[in-house]
């Protein structure tokens, strides 16, 4: 019986449900430690290992899950795929990436190759908002689960930090450094998952701590370095009084620099910034950049086993909302 168990021999043998097996599996957690130590502890009687061959011939299953990327030229990505690749080789399974385009336009042409291969899983990887894209993902009857998005009219778990939240807490890291006149350098508004919320929590720290929203001190990117050339190259010309800026990424806060050193201003001297997601950019800037940090491995893999969790027991995990952090380093200027 041995080399044959099943979640279900498992869960049999340690009075519990197959989906609380999974789920001590897959470390998802949901359920007492009491729980499990004696799911664990069958496990380790028995000599329980995933055979993937095995459950390939009993399935039918592929045994490969699929990564819908919009881009995959920033560590931001690479990141998040690193930590569903390792998550995925560890469990048996193969990763199929594919880049669905910037505006996710691609989405639909792969979503009808997918159901064609049988691929037992997707993930949708900081994909932008649009119906059309959460509509095919949500009606495709394969498990799917989203990271660093998610859909607001589908039923679709996620995993991601709160963009409102950890932009309020970048703006207000600033505004306890004694800063007051701050810019922001947006992504799209029409960005509801990301662009909006982080534009939201700025406003909100500025009006929490008495300070007047000044929409000349805003400009919009599409979280990009190049669009963010063009958004600070806009604030600058402005001409209007700012001590600090708040990134709405990395490679926006690195376009600040650039466009700084052209016009003879020096970070921090001659203004503080702070960017969002502690790419590896972030590291490689002069100087390195204060960041709200996301923890885009642990994403990936929590992602990879949420839907592993699906994939085994056929229930939709719950969402997950992972903590950011400050990571401080030298792009920022106490002023008091």
């Amino acid at each position: 019986m041995h080399n044959d168990l099943t979640l279900k021999d498992i869960a049999k043998i340690a009075n519990v449900s197959v989906a609380t097996v999974s789920r001590v599996l897959n470390n998802l957690g949901g359920y007492s430690e009491e729980t499990r130590k004696k799911v664990l502890k069958v496990i380790d009687e028995y000599g329980y290992r995933r055979n993937a061959a095995a459950r390939n011939l009993k399935t039918k299953k592929s045994n490969t899950v699929a990564v819908l990327l919009p881009q995959v030229e920033t560590t931001y990505y690479i990141t998040i795929l690193n930590g569903i690749g390792d998550a995925a080789q560890q469990n048996g399974y193969s990763v199929l990436v594919c880049h669905v385009g910037a505006s996710g336009s691609r989405t639909k042409e792969y979503m009808n190759v997918l159901g064609e291969q049988r691929v037992d899983g997707i993930i949708g990887c900081s994909l932008p908002p649009n119906e059309e894209i959460d509509s095919l993902m949500a009606n495709s009857y394969i498990p799917s689960v989203l990271v660093s998005t998610l859909s607001y009219n589908y039923t679709i778990p996620y995993v991601k930090v709160d963009d409102y939240k950890a932009e309020y807490e970048a703006t207000n890291y600033l505004i306890k450094k004694g800063h007051r006149n701050i810019a922001f350098l947006s992504g799209p508004i029409s960005d509801v998952v990301a662009g909006m919320p982080r534009l939201q929590g700025y406003k909100q720290a500025l009006e929490d701590n008495h300070i007047p929203f000044r929409e000349e001190l805003v400009a919009y990117t599409s979280f990009s370095f190049e669009t963010g050339i063009r958004a600070f190259k806009e604030i600058l010309s402005r001409n209007v009084d700012f001590t600090a800026v708040v990134a709405c990424c990395d490679d926006v806060a690195a376009a600040t620099l650039s466009v700084g050193y052209k016009q003879g201003l020096t970070v921090p001297h001659d203004f503080s910034v702070i960017g969002f997601d502690n790419t590896r950019i972030s590291e490689m800037t002069v100087p390195p950049l204060t960041t709200i940090a996301q923890p885009l491995y642990e994403m990936g893999t929590t992602a990879f086993n949420m839907l592993l969790y699906e994939i085994e027991t056929g229930v939709k995990p719950k969402s997950q909302i992972i903590p950011f952090e400050i990571v401080e380093r030298q792009s920022v200027k106490k002023l008091r």
